[in-house]
């Protein structure tokens, strides 16, 4: 934990960013989602992996997520339809043996609602519903919702912000608030670096706040690779990941 947060805060000192500027726009790795749609008539394959850590007190889960996939389809310029499922598999620390399955899939759509290729600030909103399909003990087995108002703001050509506001629910309680702010810096034409805050009020009651940092490379202007770390700021949580992104046309 203290490892990640030192490199973290080594990658702060470097002014790091969210890959702005490179030809490819993707929702993955931070947690801040993108104001952009896809283009019309074509699909987009983000997919990765990770490995996390999470605890309260002496329980601890370990996680294992992937291939975490979400397609992307642009059926009108500046909309898309979304559907994003992945394998999971939980651990709890003391125990021989996981939970492992399937997660519920979701469905959604994005639709932009301020801004073209040439505007600094874009606008978009997005919505996902939770499809009850899940492996047992992984599903909390009802229907749910998330939802995100996505804004971004260029400052330049290689230096960008964006912005998330949302509200989640799982089909029990009152749901959690949640929000991301990510700042971005494209190094070269192909490399780019970020760092983010995000986090959410649970029961519109106690504040979980993270903090991750990563890295994209554009191998081609289709074709992506990405890396990233998090932490917990107020919680015990860590995690690694890694993916790709693919957009194929049509």
């Amino acid at each position: 934990m203290n490892a990640i947060k030192s490199l973290i805060v080594s990658v702060l000192g470097l002014a790091c960013l969210h890959a702005n500027g490179q030809g490819l726009v993707t929702d993955r790795p931070d947690q801040t989602e993108s104001s952009s749609t896809v283009p019309k008539e074509s699909l987009q394959i983000e997919s990765g992996m990770l490995f996390g850590f999470s605890g309260v007190g002496m329980l601890s889960i370990r996680h294992f997520a992937g291939p975490s996939t979400l397609f992307r389809l642009g059926l009108f310029e500046g909309f898309e339809i979304r559907l994003t499922n992945q394998y999971e598999h939980i651990k709890f620390r003391g125990s021989s043996t996981g939970i492992g399955g399937i997660s519920d899939m979701e469905i959604g759509a994005k639709i932009e609602l301020l801004g073209n290729e040439n505007s600094k600030t874009k606008i978009a909103f997005l919505s996902h519903v939770i499809l009850p399909t899940g492996t047992s003990g992984l599903s909390p087995e009802q229907y749910g919702t998330i939802n995100k108002l996505a804004l971004s703001y260029d400052v330049n050509e290689t230096v960008g912000l964006g912005f998330n506001v949302g509200y989640d629910n799982y089909g029990v309680g009152n749901g959690d608030l949640t929000y991301a702010a990510v700042i971005g810096y494209g190094l070269t034409e192909k490399l780019g670096i970020f760092v983010e805050s995000y986090g959410q009020v649970v029961e519109f009651e106690d504040l979980i706040s993270n903090f991750d940092c990563g890295f994209t490379y554009l191998i081609k202007d289709n074709f992506q690779v990405d890396f990233s770390l998090g932490t917990g700021m107020n919680n015990q949580m860590n995690f690694i990941s890694s993916g790709l992104s693919w957009n194929v046309g049509m």
